[in-house]
């Protein structure tokens, strides 16, 4: 029977690894999460992008989106009902999105806090608990389960400053938990503390490594912007920013490090130049060109409809590209050749692999006596080959703790667990 099963999966359920949808770069496209008013008065306070912006950013090659919204606006009274109308309006665009065969990561753009009575909370105030954050993702969790086009829950945009009592590790690990009682299977994003730094990860984040998901399907997420203090404001010129070529690297080498160290999957939610200096081009180039060899991809800061003459904005003006667009566009998808988790079929598992988790060794039932095997992390890169011998693949100490996937002969038959 295992014979059988072996003779069938690579034409009719595995995917070859060179044809796998591989990690895609997008934009943000912002405007519903504008305004100061909560909840606001839609089309006043705030908006969503449009079709058009869609049919825009697919044709440029851009097939994720990260959408910012608000937790005031979906959810108007702490512990109640999700608010149909804003409901609806992001479920339109994500089927908009779809139709377009486009992905979507729901981002709740709330740094942490929620307005109440004009007053801005900080979770684990009196007035403002983890229990609140983790009720309001269980509803939208179950709400979008069955989504296929969301590519993750970005659970929380940029949290900083937190209060003792609320660490960014508890608040993330009751909303993980929250979230998998009901949906087992979407990809749950989580942003590094001190405003997602990827320069300041080692000291904000490091212990995120630690979250547990009983679905091993974590992505973390950091930011990273090239102006003097990193926020993005770019209220110098370049030469006053300190800017050079390579500032992006180094300010994302301590995220990437860690993501390596740990085995561990990683995406950058923002990241933007303005549009007044050719030599912010270059910065940028350069960082995407390095994401791109560390198989990261990422989505630009940002598109949307309402942002004017603001100067790190990539949407068309009177129809011709934004000068950051002609660098972004030259990044549609990373890692090429690389895995993605979200393709390793279920039906693969049946090539027995014991014992998983494993430590030194594992071996696998269905394959002939020899064969060499490869075996990628979570990155989609391929860390070691090794042959197969008495059922077993030998010699898997160098391997960090982690989540695997097995590959023959540029097939996918495995993940594995150390």
């Amino acid at each position: 029977m295992k014979k059988l099963i072996y003779l069938l999966l690579p034409a009719i359920i595995l995917t070859s690894i060179n044809s796998i949808s591989q990690k895609p770069y997008g934009v943000n496209l912002a405007g519903a999460e504008f305004g100061e008013n909560m909840p606001g008065i839609f089309g006043q306070d705030y908006t969503y992008p449009t079709a058009n912006e869609l049919d825009y950013y697919q044709s440029k090659g851009l097939k994720l989106v990260r959408l910012p919204f608000k937790w005031e606006r979906i959810q108007h009274n702490l512990n109640g009902s999700l608010d149909a109308d804003e409901l609806l309006r992001i479920k339109t665009f994500v089927q908009s999105a779809a139709d377009r065969n486009m992905v979507v990561i729901l981002d709740l753009h709330n740094y942490c806090r929620y307005k109440l009575n004009n007053t801005e909370e900080i979770i684990g105030s009196n007035n403002l608990t983890i229990e609140n954050i983790t009720d309001l993702w269980s509803k939208l969790s179950l709400e979008f389960n069955n989504t296929p086009n969301i590519w993750g829950y970005g659970i929380m945009n940029e949290p900083h400053d937190l209060l003792s009592n609320a660490s960014l590790f508890e608040i993330a690990q009751s909303i993980i938990n929250g979230i998998r009682i009901g949906d087992q299977n979407t990809k749950i994003i989580v942003g590094g503390d001190s405003w997602s730094s990827a320069e300041r990860w080692m000291e904000y984040s490091a212990n995120l490594k630690d979250l547990s998901d009983a679905s091993n399907n974590l992505i973390f997420e950091a930011h990273v912007y090239f102006d003097q203090d990193g926020s993005g404001t770019y209220n110098q010129d370049y030469d006053s920013d300190g800017a050079y070529t390579d500032i992006g690297i180094v300010r994302v080498t301590p995220f990437l490090d860690w993501l390596e160290t740990n085995n561990l999957n990683g995406f950058i939610g923002e990241y933007g130049v303005p549009n007044d200096d050719s030599r912010w081009l270059t910065v940028l180039d350069n960082f995407l060109n390095h994401l791109h060899q560390n198989c990261i991809n990422g989505t630009y800061w940002a598109g949307g409809p309402w942002w004017g003459v603001y100067p790190l904005s990539i949407e068309p003006n009177n129809g011709n590209d934004s000068p950051q667009m002609s660098i972004v566009e030259n990044y549609p998808t990373t890692c090429p050749g690389g895995l993605s988790i979200q393709d390793l079929s279920i039906a693969a598992y049946e090539f027995k692999t014991y014992p998983n988790p494993f430590n030194n060794y594992i071996f696998i039932d269905g394959l002939n006596e020899g064969v060499s095997l490869g075996i990628y992390d979570l990155q989609g890169r391929l860390i070691i080959t090794r042959t197969l011998k008495n059922k077993t693949i030998n010699d898997l100490d160098i391997l960090k703790k982690g989540i695997y996937f097995i590959t023959y002969n540029n097939i996918l038959i495995a993940k594995i667990i150390k």
